[in-house]
């Protein structure tokens, strides 16, 4: 009993003792503050519609933010991109016109924030008896890239959608524009305001993004509309870096075009297998460095070697450059075969331009082939005479032209005129 009696208050003060070590004391114990989100536009209240980019905060008091997630009514939370400065886009289109709620929260790892929460009103305007649709990409000021091209494409976008829904019958909400990553950037590649914040969007055109997943989206949607009616037309242009080597001819023979997105790149016979199963007419314009093969061709008309899929009957495809050739573009007003070729068009200065036995481009003197309109093939020849002449310097870029309208050589002997 003696020994058992000295134990039992060894063990209790050895237990007593482990405790204090063990558990903190109220003075060393942390609470863990909650992070805190915050949606700085759109506002609530706002009516929206098209791709809308949602933008805001979030902090952590006493930590590091770890993730940023958006809600719309009762689906899945989403990851937003970035956490202290985050965005997140909303495609307005896929919900129906009316009042929609999105929820924000972020998280530190332990705890949620509080959750925002805005109020938006969906008003997409639904027309269906033009079937017209115009997609316009542009990418100009990749954060790798070296050479920044200001906002002059996205101004030439905006130019010929406006000229688009005036003069040729396209509906404004037939039209997207994307552009490097939604947002308007200074001199210093600061963010200023997102695409649909500007006092000078167009109203009902749908702005976004022009990444690589929103790209295929955007053509996805557009088949899937204009393949629902035997009269569409689809006009696409894309614009930006070409990927290539100046001097690199042998390797250009067997490889593909490729143009740079914000995110990616897209090469010619990927986009060839999106527009596989377009079945109304097309016209399509890239505007990049090294370009040709979208065309499939290489230089002075030559056919590829590979072929991107894309030329088929009832499509004419214009590259601004050849496969082996750099292109222009001003931070102002965008590139320059562009500029020229929608210049003809508006302006009618076009009217009458073929491409002659070289088809290097230039006027004919016969009224017969002055009709008042301009088709997209004397827009093409009228910028290649253009350049020809007023821009001696770029000479080189050599546009392209795979004219299958309205159906391949030798039966294309009709023109395409836009808005027709």
């Amino acid at each position: 009993m003696t020994k058992i009696s000295w134990i039992i208050p060894v063990v209790v003060a050895i237990l007593v003792l482990a405790t204090i070590l063990i558990l903190p004391s109220h003075k060393n114990q942390i609470k863990n503050a909650k992070p805190l989100v915050f949606i700085d536009t759109p506002r609530s209240g706002e009516r929206v519609y098209g791709i809308v980019i949602l933008s805001g905060r979030s902090k952590d008091p006493d930590g590091k933010v770890k993730v940023v997630e958006v809600k719309v009514d009762d689906g899945e939370w989403e990851q937003a991109h970035g956490t202290l400065n985050w965005s997140f886009y909303v495609d307005t289109r896929d919900l129906e016109n009316g009042w929609h709620t999105i929820y924000v929260r972020s998280f530190d790892g332990h705890l949620y924030s509080e959750i925002a929460r805005i109020s938006l009103l969906i008003e997409n305007e639904i027309i269906t008896d033009v079937h017209r649709w115009g997609l316009f990409v542009a990418v100009a000021n990749v954060e790798d890239i070296e050479t920044k091209l200001g906002n002059g494409m996205l101004n030439l976008a905006e130019d010929m959608a406006r000229y688009f829904i005036s003069n040729l019958g396209y509906p404004a909400s037939h039209i997207t524009i994307l552009f490097d990553d939604g947002w308007i950037r200074d001199e210093k590649g600061e963010r200023i305001c997102t695409l649909q914040d500007r006092v000078n969007r167009i109203d009902y055109v749908t702005y976004g993004p022009a990444t690589k997943d929103y790209l295929v989206r955007s053509i996805e949607r557009l088949k899937e509309e204009a393949n629902k009616y035997r009269d569409s037309e689809v006009f696409i242009w894309i614009s930006g870096h070409g990927v290539g080597e100046e001097g690199s001819i042998g390797r250009k023979l067997i490889g593909r075009s490729e143009v740079v997105l914000w995110d990616s790149t897209i090469t010619d016979r990927e986009l060839g297998d999106l527009l596989d199963d377009l079945k109304a007419e097309l016209c399509l314009i890239v505007d990049a460095c090294y370009s040709g093969e979208f065309a499939n061709r290489l230089i002075f008309g030559i056919p590829s070697i590979l072929k991107s899929g894309i030329p088929k009957d009832g499509r004419i495809v214009i590259t601004g450059e050849s496969r082996f050739s750099k292109g222009y573009a001003s931070t102002i007003s965008g590139p320059l075969f562009t500029r020229l070729w929608f210049e003809g068009l508006k302006t009618g200065k076009a009217d009458g331009f073929k491409g002659g036995v070289l088809k290097l481009g230039r006027r004919t003197h016969l009224r017969f082939f002055r009709d008042g309109r301009v088709s997209v093939e004397e827009a093409f020849y009228y910028a290649r005479c253009m350049i020809r002449k007023n821009y001696k310097e770029f000479i080189l870029m050599q546009p392209q032209i795979n004219d299958c309208y309205p159906y391949r050589f030798p039966f294309n002997m009709g023109e395409m005129f836009l808005g027709d």
